[in-house]
C-alpha cells in the first residue's frame, strides 16, 4: 500500500506556486527586518547574546552580520524565481537558521516554522515547472510525486494540530488565561477595545474558539466541500490576530501556506496568470525549446524518503519531550520551545543577581541593565535557561585566576495572573550549575497544577 502511494503523481503547479509565494514572503520579511533597524538593535548593539544549548558558536559577527542577511535575501529571491533551486533553498535554510541561532532572545514559533519548512523544501522539486532552472536545463516536468505536496500539507497540519492540543489546558479553557490579560489591555482599539474586549464571555469564547480552530482547520482545508469556508476562517482568524497582537509575519505565512490545500488546477490558473503578466511586460517569451517531461523521478529517492520520514518522526515526537521533566511545564519551560505552544503563557519576572566572594564573604548586587538590552532583560527575567546563561556570563566577568566568585539569583515570577512567587533557589550558586538536558532542580516548584496535555 505504501509503495502504491509512493508511485502516485500530481501536477507540479502546486510546488511551483508555493515556491514563488514562500520566496516572495521571505524577501519581504528580510527587507522589513532590515528596514526597521532590527539587525543593529538585536544583533550588533548588544554586548551579550543568549545562545541555544549546543549552538553557543552561532554568534553575530559585528557589522558583517548584515552580509548574512544579504545572503539570506539573495537566496530567498533565487528560490522565488527558481534559479539554482536546490543550492538556493539549502543556502536559505543555512543562513536563516543561523540568524535564528545567533540570539535565543528573538525565538518565535514562526521563525522555527520557516527553518524546518525550508529544510523540508530542500527535498522537494519546487523548481519542476515555471522556474529559471527550466530555461537553463531546457526541461520542465509536468507531474511530481504526490507525497511531495502531501509533505507540505502534513507539516502545516502538525503546526495547527499541536497548537490546538497545547491549548487543551485548564488555564486556557477554564480561566481564559492569558487571553484575559492581553485582551483587557487592548482598551484603546477602535470599536471593540473599550467595551467588547473587556467582557469575560469574549475572553472565554476566544479561548475555546482558538482551540477549536487549531484542531479542526487542517481537516476542513483537506475536505473539498469545506475548503472555501475554511480558507475564509483562516483569513479572518489571522487578520484578527494580527490586529490584536504584534506577531509579525506569522499571519501572512499561515494564510499563504493554507493555500497549498487547494487543488492543482487552482495553482495552475495562478501560474498561467503570472506567465501572461510576464509576457505582457516582455520578461518571458513563449518558447518551444523546453522539453516537457511527463514524470519527475526523485534522485536518490530512498535517501530522500528516509530523511523526510525521519524529519516527520522528530517533528511528531519533539513536542512531547517535556514529559521527561517533573513539575509544571509553563513554569519551568523545560521542553517548551519547538513544540507549537503558541501564546499560552504570560509571565512577568524580576531577577537580580548577587556576586559573592567566597574568600572574603563580601557580596554586591549587579545592575543587569548594564549588560543587557531592555528586551533581553525582560526575556531573561522569567526564563531559567536565560538566567543560568547570564549567571555564567557574570561569573566569568567577575572571577579572577585566583578566585572564582559565586553567583546567586533573587528571582520572582508571576504566571498567567497568579501572584508572584520565588522562582529560583536563592541558595544555589548558579555559576556551578551546568546547562544540560537534565532537570534543573534549582527551579523552585509552582505548587499549582495546570491540567492538560
Amino acid at each position: 500500500m505504501i509503495n502504491k502511494y509512493l508511485e502516485e503523481y500530481t501536477p507540479s503547479y502546486t510546488l511551483a506556486f508555493y515556491r514563488i509565494g514562500f520566496g516572495a514572503l521571505m524577501c519581504y520579511s528580510i527587507i522589513r527586518f532590515w528596514y526597521k533597524g532590527w539587525i543593529e538593535e538585536l544583533y550588533i548593539k548588544p554586548e551579550f547574546h543568549f545562545s541555544y544549548y549546543g549552538f553557543e558558536w552561532a554568534k553575530p559577527i559585528g557589522e558583517y552580520t548584515y552580509l548574512i542577511f544579504l545572503l539570506c535575501f539573495i537566496a530567498s529571491f533565487f528560490v522565488m524565481i527558481g534559479f539554482k533551486y536546490r543550492a538556493s533553498i539549502f543556502l536559505f535554510f543555512l543562513s536563516f537558521t543561523y540568524i535564528e541561532l545567533m540570539d535565543k532572545t528573538t525565538y518565535l514559533n514562526h521563525y522555527y516554522f520557516i527553518s524546518i519548512l525550508s529544510f523540508l523544501l530542500i527535498f522537494l522539486p519546487a523548481n519542476a515547472t515555471f522556474s529559471i532552472d527550466n530555461i537553463l536545463n531546457n526541461k520542465k516536468f509536468r507531474n511530481i510525486p504526490k507525497w511531495n505536496v502531501d509533505a507540505l500539507k502534513l507539516i502545516i497540519t502538525i503546526v495547527y494540530l499541536y497548537a490546538g492540543i497545547a491549548k487543551m489546558n485548564s488555564d486556557w479553557l477554564f480561566e481564559a488565561m492569558p487571553l484575559k490579560i492581553w485582551l483587557q489591555s487592548k482598551y484603546d482599539l477602535p470599536l471593540i477595545g473599550g467595551n467588547l474586549l473587556q467582557m469575560s464571555w469574549v475572553h472565554f469564547a476566544m479561548s475555546w474558539g482558538g482551540m477549536l480552530y487549531d484542531i479542526s482547520i487542517p481537516f476542513l482545508l483537506i475536505i473539498n466541500r469545506t475548503r472555501i469556508i475554511a480558507f475564509l476562517l483562516v483569513i479572518f482568524f489571522h487578520v484578527f490576530t494580527l490586529i490584536l497582537f504584534p506577531i509579525g509575519m506569522f499571519p501572512h505565512i499561515m494564510i499563504f501556506s493554507s493555500m497549498v490545500f487547494f487543488s492543482s488546477d487552482f495553482h495552475k490558473k495562478i501560474i498561467n496568470k503570472l506567465k501572461d503578466l510576464l509576457m505582457k511586460i516582455g520578461i518571458k517569451k513563449k518558447s518551444n525549446k523546453t522539453k516537457i517531461v511527463e514524470l519527475y523521478k526523485t534522485p536518490r529517492s530512498k535517501l530522500s524518503l528516509t530523511l523526510v520520514t525521519s524529519f516527520f518522526i522528530i517533528q511528531a515526537l519533539l513536542p512531547f519531550r517535556y514529559q521527561m521533566y517533573p513539575g509544571e511545564l509553563f513554569w519551568h519551560e523545560q521542553g517548551y520551545r519547538f513544540s507549537w505552544r503558541v501564546m499560552l503563557i504570560e509571565k512577568i519576572g524580576y531577577t537580580n543577581f548577587k556576586i559573592k566572594n567566597p574568600k572574603t564573604g563580601t557580596s554586591f548586587m549587579v545592575d543587569s541593565s548594564e549588560f543587557l538590552t531592555p528586551f533581553q532583560l525582560k526575556q531573561m527575567s522569567f526564563q531559567p535557561d536565560f538566567i543560568l546563561e547570564f549567571a555564567h556570563y557574570l561569573g566569568k566577568k567577575y572571577s579572577t585566576k585566583n578566585n572564582s566568585v559565586e553567583v546567586y539569583a533573587d528571582s520572582f515570577v508571576a504566571l498567567n495572573g497568579r501572584p508572584s512567587k520565588r522562582f529560583i533557589d536563592p541558595d544555589t550558586n548558579l555559576y556551578k550549575e551546568k546547562e544540560s538536558f537534565r532537570n534543573k532542580t534549582w527551579i523552585l516548584p509552582l505548587e499549582d497544577e495546570i491540567k492538560g496535555i
